[in-house]
C-alpha cells in the first residue's frame, strides 16, 4: 500500500487533463469546450463555493464519512449532533451511489449500537474499530489509514470521491485521487476544517452554512 509520503510525490496533471479524465466532456453529450472550466472548478473567493456545478446524474459516487471528525466538530462548535441522513443526501446529490462508508469507534459500553444500526438503515456501511485505552487513561481511536485504503481500493469504480471530514491529514489523499482523474468533494464544518483541504478539493461544501439541515435539534430537558 502506498504511504501518504508516496502519494504526495505523485506528479500533478494539468487541470484540463483532469477534466478530461473525469469524463466532463463526454458525460454532457459532447458539450462545447467553453462550457468546461479551463482552470479546474472555479470558486468564489469570499464563500469558497463553486461558481457552477460539475455534478450530473451519471457520475458514480463513493462517500467516505469520518464520523469522529464530524461528531466532535458539531459537539464543540454547536453543542449538538450531526444529521447523517442529510449529509449522505447532499454527498450523493441525485447521482449514482457506488458505496458509502462510515468510520466509527466502539467503546466498551456498547452504547453506540443503536447509532450504528441507524447508519446501516440509511444504506451506509459501517467500519467499526474498538477504542484503544492505554495505561494512564489515554484513549485513541482514528480511522485515517482505513479511510485512505478504502478510497484507493474503490476509486477505480467511481468518478467522484466525497470525503466527509475536515481533517487536513487527508490532503495527500485528495491530491492522489485528483491525479487519478477523480473529482473530489469535501463536506465539513468550515469553522473547523483545514483551510488547505478546502482549497485542494474540487468542491468544498460548508455544513455550517445550513445548520438547520445538517444538525439535529437539541433535545429539550
Amino acid at each position: 500500500m502506498k504511504t501518504k509520503k508516496d502519494l504526495m510525490k505523485l506528479p500533478k496533471k494539468s487541470d484540463l487533463e483532469r477534466a478530461n479524465a473525469r469524463g466532463i466532456f463526454s458525460s454532457f453529450g459532447g458539450a462545447k469546450s467553453a462550457e468546461v472550466p479551463q482552470s479546474g472548478t472555479k470558486k468564489d473567493k469570499k464563500s469558497g463555493a463553486p461558481e457552477y456545478s460539475l455534478k450530473h446524474a451519471e457520475q458514480r459516487v463513493l462517500v467516505l464519512i469520518d464520523v469522529q471528525n464530524l461528531y466532535h466538530s458539531a459537539k464543540n462548535l454547536y453543542g449538538t449532533r450531526v444529521n447523517f441522513s442529510a449529509i449522505l443526501k447532499t454527498a450523493v446529490s441525485n447521482r449514482r451511489l457506488v458505496r458509502a462508508f462510515a468510520y466509527v469507534i466502539r467503546t466498551k459500553s456498547g452504547e453506540e449500537k443503536m447509532f450504528f444500526e441507524a447508519l446501516t438503515k440509511l444504506g451506509i456501511e459501517t467500519r467499526v474499530k474498538d477504542l484503544q485505552e492505554f495505561y494512564g487513561g489515554a484513549k485513541k481511536g482514528d480511522w485515517d489509514v482505513g479511510i485512505v485504503i478504502d478510497a484507493v481500493r474503490v476509486a477505480s469504480s467511481c468518478d467522484v470521491v466525497c470525503l466527509c471530514s475536515g481533517d487536513g491529514d487527508f490532503i495527500p489523499l485528495i491530491e492522489y485521487l485528483e491525479n487519478k482523474g477523480k473529482r473530489t468533494e469535501v463536506l465539513a464544518f468550515g469553522r473547523s476544517a483545514s483551510a488547505k483541504l478546502k482549497e485542494e478539493a474540487d468542491e468544498f461544501i460548508d455544513l455550517g452554512s445550513s445548520l438547520q439541515n445538517y444538525l439535529l435539534k437539541k433535545s429539550s430537558k
